[in-house]
């Protein structure tokens, strides 16, 4: 397949805010950033979505709701306004892009039920965006006996093919996931745990900021072992993968007796552990760990992990990338390889039985003919 102009999004479940990206890929070894946008959430927007995850957590299955409708209207129109603006920023005409890949907003992720839950409006947006979308990318997984995810492994790939294997790349979003790629691109992949959710929340609770800015506080604060044995002690981390977590499986109960910066530092060493526990599950350990989002920001999280895990954690920036705009550049990379009918998901990574694609296009009608 020949290398195509392809647009991203992503929001994730920090409910931080929305990313776009652009890139030319041939959905395989070739991938090229050419800019990346970001905007974070309105507190009442966050609102929005928080309360349709409350709604989407207590159906037995997905169903129509008028606080879910409302959320999704809402996501989708964000995702429009901010493609529209990345493509303006870079000069790019929508007719110069040949798909997007809408992820959405997951606010529900059940596979033990089979099912998992990305709002989100394909149509909408790409009548919007004036290109066609592709959306749904976790379904079909999920309907073959998949987890749904992690999906992002194959992008993964990509972004180590010139490295010497076996190699690592972690993602510290809400919640962390791993990805190994070994010889012959053997990948392996699943959730490890919470990664900044928990101290996310124990923050926003007690101080109204949505983190712990540069981990200040958990460095101010020290680890209650007791706590952390008692929060390490959970069948998840000793389950073999494939396996995959809703950000709301875990809580930060545990630490609730804590102080703020006691609690903090509790809770971002159990990240850190959370990521030991992983790296037992694959094959090999891996010559060097990579970490994009967020967490690898936080130099007491990178510090922690670093302690833990015996192998210095180094921001996928080493490589070249932004660690900010991987999750929305590997939904653009996902969108080509769906176009192409290439697998986005694998045995190794979601559980699925054999290497599938995944998506649902959707076509604006000026591009319909």
């Amino acid at each position: 397949m020949h290398p195509i102009l392809a647009l991203g999004f992503m929001s994730g479940t920090s409910l931080d805010g929305v990313d776009a990206a652009l890139i030319e890929s041939d959905g395989e070894g070739h991938v090229r950033p050419l800019g990346f946008l970001s905007e974070a959430y309105t507190t009442e927007e966050r609102a929005t979505i928080t309360r349709a995850v409350e709604v989407a957590l207590a159906m037995d299955s997905p169903a129509d709701h008028p606080v879910i409708r409302t959320a999704e209207a809402m996501l989708t129109d964000r995702h429009a306004h901010l493609g529209r603006g990345l493509l303006a920023t870079l000069g790019i005409a929508p007719e110069q892009v040949s798909v997007a890949g809408f992820h959405g907003q997951t606010i529900a992720h059940r596979p033990d039920r089979g099912w998992t839950w990305q709002i989100g409006e394909g149509a909408r947006l790409a009548e919007a965006l004036g290109l066609p979308v592709i959306d749904q990318l976790r379904i079909a997984d999920v309907a073959a006996g998949g987890q749904g995810a992690p999906l992002l492994p194959v992008y993964h790939r990509a972004l180590v093919s010139a490295l010497p294997t076996p190699v690592a790349i972690l993602n510290l979003g809400g919640v962390g996931n791993l990805t190994w790629i070994g010889e012959g691109d053997d990948l392996v992949a699943f959730d490890t745990g919470p990664a900044n959710n928990l101290v996310n929340q124990w923050v926003e609770r007690a101080t109204g900021e949505p983190f712990d800015r540069d981990g200040r506080l958990a460095a101010a604060g020290t680890v209650d072992v007791d706590v952390l044995a008692a929060m390490l002690d959970n069948a998840w981390f000793a389950l073999p993968p494939p396996k995959s977590l809703d950000r709301h499986d875990f809580t930060d109960a545990a630490v609730s007796g804590l102080s703020l910066e006691d609690g903090a530092a509790t809770l971002t060493r159990f990240t850190a552990e959370t990521v030991v526990r992983g790296l037992a599950h694959f094959p090999a350990r891996p010559a060097r760990l990579f970490v994009a989002g967020g967490g690898r920001n936080n130099p007491t999280l990178m510090r922690m992990i670093a302690e833990a895990c015996g192998v210095a954690p180094e921001p996928i920036e080493t490589l070249g990338w932004n660690g900010d705009a991987t999750e929305a550049e590997g939904f653009a990379y996902m969108a080509v390889r769906a176009l192409g009918g290439l697998p986005i998901s694998f045995p190794g990574t979601t559980g699925v039985p054999t290497p599938l694609t995944g998506g649902t296009l959707r076509q604006p009608r000026s591009r319909a003919a």
